[in-house]
């Protein structure tokens, strides 16, 4: 490409400045291009060496904030403000996130972990399939514990449409009893009062026989339930024993091994999308939507509990990192 100037011919016919027009033809006689060029712009204040920093310390401790961040660089004579500070992180994959919150685990609860996925992870299926896995949960009213997002301008944060309302309590709130095996959802149960083991234990009378009878389940059937006080307590034990209930040994704080929990997750989104207005419509609800659970769901959580398994055995009895 070659660029002639014609002496004779007027800047204005091109539409542009004739300072315009003579940066042009300079930058084509320096650079052979008329393209826009790399621009240095300001010198970072980050140095390698300050920005290893910056890594090693978020590394050692993720919950460090940009401010202390900010704080230890000033030490060594740097001096950014902490939205610098975040860029950097966030070019070298570090976020910020909202962390999980998961049971604070002892070494026993551990090493408990562990032992029961690899003793049950080479289990054949059908050991899985005529397990009835329980739990209780509790639903509130309004979901309070549920996020929720909204898209508005700024300064409009106290406008009706960009509030959510809240009750005080959360309005009231239902605890229930639920079980599911392989086979489909078993029954709820609404817990009225103080949740004790004679309570308990009349929830298990009630419901246990008639869902492993509903659910087709196998004579050789196992009850899982938590190690919750009252699950384990002298009398729920032996009324278990007198019911010739065989229950499966289960490591403590361990929610993210009882598969029953993603069924907890659907029914709340279920519910709260129903908009309860009161407590006997959340009741309602709650049983309403727990019957219309769909068995391949459930057939589909304990065919992949394997995974799970795996997921509990590379963490090292840990927290799994693990969704069906």
């Amino acid at each position: 490409m070659a660029v002639v100037v014609n002496p004779g011919l007027d800047r204005s016919a091109l539409g542009l400045p004739r300072t315009t027009v003579r940066a042009i033809i300079y930058k084509w006689r320096k650079h052979g291009t008329v393209e826009n060029l790399p621009r240095s712009g300001w010198p970072t204040k980050i140095t390698p060496r300050a920005q290893r920093q910056l890594i090693q310390e978020v590394t050692k401790d993720p919950t460090t904030t940009s401010k202390e961040l900010q704080a230890s660089l000033a030490s060594v004579k740097v001096n950014v403000h902490d939205s610098i500070i975040r860029k950097r992180l966030g070019k070298n994959g570090l976020h910020g996130r909202v962390p999980r919150r998961k049971p604070l685990l002892s070494k026993k609860n551990i090493k408990a972990r562990l032992s029961f996925a690899r003793k049950h992870l080479d289990e054949p299926q059908d050991f899985l399939e005529k397990t009835l896995w329980t739990d209780e949960t509790q639903i509130e009213l309004f979901g309070r514990s549920v996020s929720h997002y909204i898209c508005r301008k700024s300064n409009t944060a106290f406008q009706k449409k960009n509030i959510i309302p809240t009750v005080k309590y959360g309005g009231g709130s239902v605890m229930v009893w639920g079980c599911f095996a392989a086979s489909g959802p078993g029954r709820l149960a609404v817990i009225i009062g103080t949740m004790n083991s004679a309570v308990y234990q009349k929830i298990l009378k009630e419901n246990v026989r008639p869902s492993v009878c509903d659910l087709k389940l196998k004579r050789t059937w196992v009850l899982q339930q938590d190690n919750d006080p009252k699950h384990t307590s002298n009398s729920t034990s032996e009324w278990l024993k007198k019911n010739k209930m065989k229950t499966l040994e289960w490591p403590s704080e361990s929610p993210d091994l009882n598969p029953i929990e993603m069924l907890w997750h659907d029914l709340k989104k279920v519910v709260h999308a129903r908009k309860p207005s009161n407590v006997a419509e959340l009741q309602q609800f709650c049983k309403d939507e727990w019957a219309k659970i769909p068995p391949q769901r459930c057939n589909r959580i304990i065919a992949s509990y394997q995974k799970r398994l795996i997921a509990v055995v590379a963490a090292k009895g840990g927290p799994a990192n693990y969704e069906a």
